[in-house]
């Protein structure tokens, strides 16, 4: 039984081209479109695996959605005299539904199932002019940049030289001057916090000299009051005898 013609639609439909130089990465997008009203599994297969990095490729296709694949062919040395042999190919299947496990469908699929499309690539070197012209742009980046960075430089020297030596001079004697203030308030600050300190030990001191003495003061009131109590008993005693 001959195989179904494919449902899904290709952009572009049988060439893919790769724009160099091939020093780089070149990169270009495969468009899938899926027109029906069913699911559409797919795999994008070269003949030359090693040689291009294809994403996503393979996968499930909606109904009524597409997808791009980006396939970028690796940096390699070219050769205009050699004809590029490498080809792609897209092959398709309707999704059965409620599909689980993509690969055994894969692998169950019957032939009469699949779809295919074919595809070659195609290597394209831009133009002579086309470089010459690219090449001519990037010479008026380089020397535009390189204007810049002179006029930046003549400046720079332009400022500096506008300053004589006696400017010069009075400018370091300005920052000396602003230096020797700077430690001049760090001292005095320094100063400061030590006569606090010794402002707040004193304090101290004189607090615990006052408070042992009004206890010894208190002590020494209380003695002379028990002295003057007994001195009166005895006074008492003495008067009370010679009254008997």
């Amino acid at each position: 039984m001959a195989r179904q013609d494919q449902v899904l639609l290709l952009e572009p439909q049988h060439e893919l081209k790769f724009r160099g130089p091939f020093s780089d990465v070149v990169n270009t997008t495969l468009k899938l479109a899926n027109p029906t009203d069913r699911n559409v599994c797919f795999k994008v297969k070269t003949t030359a695996p090693r040689r291009y990095c294809v994403r996503p490729n393979s996968g499930v296709i909606d109904a009524g959605t597409s997808i791009n694949v980006s396939v970028m062919l690796q940096p390699f040395d070219y050769d205009p005299n050699e004809k590029s042999k490498h080809k792609f190919m897209v092959q398709s299947m309707l999704a059965p539904p409620e599909m689980t496990d993509m690969e055994g469908v894969w692998k169950e699929a019957k032939p009469e199932e699949l779809m295919d499309s074919k595809l070659r690539c195609v290597f394209e070197l831009p133009a002579e002019n086309e470089k010459t012209h690219h090449d001519m742009d990037a010479n008026k980046m380089m020397s535009s940049n390189l204007l810049k960075s002179e006029s930046s430089t003549l400046s720079m020297k332009s400022m500096s030289s506008t300053l004589d030596d006696g400017e010069v001079k009075k400018i370091m004697e300005e920052c000396k001057r602003l230096q020797m203030e700077a430690q001049r308030l760090r001292e005095e600050n320094k100063q400061i916090r030590e006569d606090d300190g010794l402002r707040m030990r004193k304090s101290n001191v004189m607090s615990s000299q006052h408070s042992s003495h009004s206890m010894v003061k208190e002590e020494g009131l209380s003695l002379r009051t028990v002295a003057l109590i007994v001195l009166f008993f005895v006074v008492g005693v003495i008067i009370g005898k010679l009254v008997l």
